[in-house]
């Protein structure tokens, strides 16, 4: 058999399993009617663990207190900070009388570790209900934790939510970054919906407090410097206990990096607790990137060469109007509009911007919590 024929049969095989997953696990998320929750009106801890945020804080922190929520406490975590951190919490906390101070000092057994301050401020915190952001977010409403609480219920202790980031006008740079949030949501949302959920993101997350104990905390990766909601998500979520949030006031809004090099640090510490995910995570996850490598590979050395060109370009085709309605309908329910027309280019970038991170990975570890 001809190499190019075996080519072809390897990107048939390609776009084979790329159309299911777009049709059984993708687009049942995309096409995934929001049912409108009725407020729980629980009682509910936020959670905000801070490194030298003091700017952030005084930018954000207000669209967290005027939440419209009738019980609810702020508990902000200084985690060693060496700017004004503390000061701007204690400001904030002379004037409302729901913010706990949780002011965390290094120490030799867990120097610079996040999951350490976060289980502090998670002991301290006065309900069984906790709802996590950072302190470069800002809830994109003031429903925010109504719609998020208004999930949990007597099956669903865990909620996932959606972090996006800020739109910067004729950047490139955002718009890959946000890109990368944007098809990282619909991978997570579509297998918690689909009863497989494996990670969720800090800066829109909630748990139980029973749940953080059950599991004792962070224990089992404690050494892993990130991974303080993805890892643990994955370590704790099931079909029974996991629920999605999706609706528009739901959201919260960070501030993105401005500089390809930050992005490139960030998601290196990102990227690299992908390795202690469950097996079946892992492999689930390297499949859609394998594919995704191997359906722009071998699609362009097949049409370059004329190599059953018709039947090439009729595959081709067919993958990206499924990737076009599957991701364009989720866009529109994560208010991604704008990225669509790019989507080739912003994949291909992705999808080579992620091998250098996992082979500069390799080389050496990246650095985490600043």
């Amino acid at each position: 058999m001809a190499f190019l024929d075996v080519v072809f049969y390897a990107f048939t095989v390609v776009v084979f399993i790329q159309v299911i997953f777009y049709i059984f696990f993708f687009g049942k998320f995309a096409f995934l009617k929001p049912i409108k929750k009725r407020p729980n009106d629980i009682e509910i801890s936020v959670i905000i663990c801070a490194k030298n945020e003091a700017e952030n804080l005084k930018n954000f922190l207000p669209s967290i207190i005027s939440q419209d929520y009738p019980n609810f406490e702020i508990v902000l975590i200084n985690d060693a900070s060496y700017d004004d951190t503390l000061e701007v919490m204690e400001a904030f906390s002379g004037k409302h009388s729901n913010i706990k101070i949780v002011d965390v000092k290094n120490t030799e057994a867990f120097w610079g570790n996040k999951k350490y301050a976060l289980t502090l401020g998670i002991k301290a915190s006065k309900y069984n209900y906790l709802l996590f952001t950072d302190a470069d977010c800002k809830p994109v409403s003031k429903n925010w934790i109504k719609e998020m609480s208004a999930h949990f219920n007597n099956e669903k202790s865990i909620v996932l939510g959606y972090g996006a980031y800020s739109k910067i006008k004729k950047s490139i740079l955002n718009k890959l970054i946000r890109f990368e949030t944007l098809t990282t949501a619909i991978h997570y949302f579509s297998f918690a919906n689909q009863g497989l959920p494996y990670m969720g993101v800090g800066r829109n997350l909630a748990y139980t407090k029973d749940e953080f104990f059950k599991a004792n905390g962070f224990i089992s990766h404690i050494k892993v410097r990130s991974g303080d909601d993805d890892l643990f998500i994955n370590q704790i979520a099931s079909k029974t206990n996991t629920a999605i949030c999706v609706s528009n006031e739901s959201f919260t809004e960070s501030v993105p990096e401005t500089t390809f090099k930050d992005w490139f640090n960030q998601k290196r510490r990102h990227i690299s607790t992908a390795n202690y995910y469950k097996r079946k995570h892992k492999i689930s996850l390297a499949i859609i990137y394998m594919t995704n490598l191997l359906f722009w590979f071998l699609a362009f050395l097949l049409l370059v060469t004329l190599h059953y060109w018709p039947i090439v370009l009729a595959f081709f085709l067919i993958k990206l109007i499924f990737q076009y309605t599957i991701i364009g309908t989720s866009a529109k329910k994560l208010n991604e509009n704008d990225l669509l027309l790019l989507i080739p280019f912003l994949e291909i970038f992705l999808i080579a911007f992620q091998l250098a991170i996992f082979i500069n990975n390799l080389i050496s570890k990246p650095n985490h919590w600043k």
